[in-house]
């Protein structure tokens, strides 16, 4: 657990030649200066490869003029102001341009093609080419994704990013095609914090006995319970009325998921505790993967991770504006909560070790995130 070309050049070469009427002798020319020299090569190779980036990029193109155009199926299940929607539609451009429109991507959402579990299916089938869905719903299928889901993992969803779109995050879903399906990226859903009706939370002593929603998984009520709260499994959709009648007196979510959800109303503090980050996986159908060419492949890959950056940048952006609202309806923030407390009371590193006989638990992938 831890606390977070191109360079213009011009060189002109003045050579003056001085003839001496009737001296007899041959005038030869001055050699260049050193500077005019340096400033000619480096023109020359600055010219050489621009005429190289041009000639690979003619390249590129012509080869992608060979290729027949395709036609792909991508899917968020979130409505249509959700970040994940807003993903796959910036995803979309992104693909469409980079391959000049030798790829399509229709894009659908909004529950059209199911809800989470019913669109990782039909993903994993084939009726999805392309998904991009909460993580944790791949860990109904793919454990080794559940190392993800350990708290204070990270300390901002900043380092998360560099973390999980790099190596670890190759290494975290290298058995993904065992499932039938292919991974491409890792975008943003949002880091937890804490936010109740009845107490601030400043330090973990404020959570004993807190009544808290969160969501129906074990590794979640596990780390409540060892906090010393009164963890409530429950569905997303019953929670307003669960902080309304009493049965939650608190919630874990992130801050833009209290006002996209509505679930504020009763809200009355709020503790920027970052104990865990949530992502959003992009995969793509290994069928469906396998048939397109190399060339299309490096295009889906490489905009993949372009469309990840998008989806923690607007999370970034809604995340302000969910703190005004919150605000404005009167919700007092602690941005300053004494994190280290909670670290403390999980007893630090050693709390991972529970998993440690669990078969997705990996001591060396965790070290590797931990050093970061």
């Amino acid at each position: 657990m831890k606390k977070m070309l191109s360079l213009a050049l011009s060189a002109s070469m003045v050579l003056s030649l001085a003839a001496c009427g009737g001296s007899g002798k041959t005038e030869t020319t001055a050699a260049p200066a050193p500077a005019a020299t340096e400033a000619a090569s480096e023109a020359a190779t600055e010219a050489g490869s621009e005429a190289a980036s041009e000639a690979g990029t003619e390249a590129a193109a012509s080869a992608l003029d060979a290729l027949d155009p395709v036609t792909l199926t991508i899917y968020s299940p979130g409505n249509e102001n959700s970040v994940p929607t807003k993903t796959i539609l910036e995803y979309k451009k992104l693909v469409e341009e980079a391959s000049g429109g030798k790829i399509t991507l229709d894009a659908h959402h909004s529950g059209e093609l199911g809800n989470d579990a019913e669109a990782l299916q039909s993903a994993r089938m084939g009726t999805i080419d392309i998904i991009f869905a909460g993580t944790s719903g791949f860990t109904e299928f793919y454990d080794k994704a559940k190392i993800l889901d350990l708290p204070f993992l990270f300390d901002s969803a900043e380092q998360a990013y560099e973390v999980v779109n790099g190596e670890i995050g190759e290494k975290i879903f290298a058995d993904l095609p065992s499932t039938g399906l292919i991974y491409l990226a890792e975008g943003d859903n949002g880091m937890r914090h804490i936010s109740t009706t009845n107490r601030p939370v400043h330090t973990a002593a404020d959570v004993e006995g807190l009544k808290l929603r969160v969501p129906t998984s074990q590794m979640y009520l596990d780390c409540w319970e060892a906090l010393g709260a009164n963890p409530v499994a429950l569905a997303l959709n019953e929670l307003a009325i669960a902080l309304s009648n009493g049965t939650a007196e608190g919630q874990d979510n992130a801050t833009y998921h209290l006002v996209a959800n509505a679930t504020y109303d009763d809200i009355k503090y709020f503790s920027f505790i970052n104990y865990m980050w949530m992502g959003c996986t992009m995969a793509a159908n290994s069928d469906s993967w396998d048939k397109l060419p190399a060339e299309y492949q490096e295009i889906l890959k490489e905009q993949a991770k372009v469309a990840a950056k998008y989806s923690f940048d607007t999370i970034a952006e809604d995340n302000k504006a969910a703190t005004e609202t919150l605000k404005a309806a009167g919700v007092e923030f602690d941005e300053n909560p004494d994190i280290q407390s909670f670290i403390d009371k999980l007893g630090g590193n050693d709390y991972y070790l529970r998993y440690k006989d669990e078969p997705w638990y990996n001591q060396e992938i965790l070290d590797e995130i931990l050093a970061k």
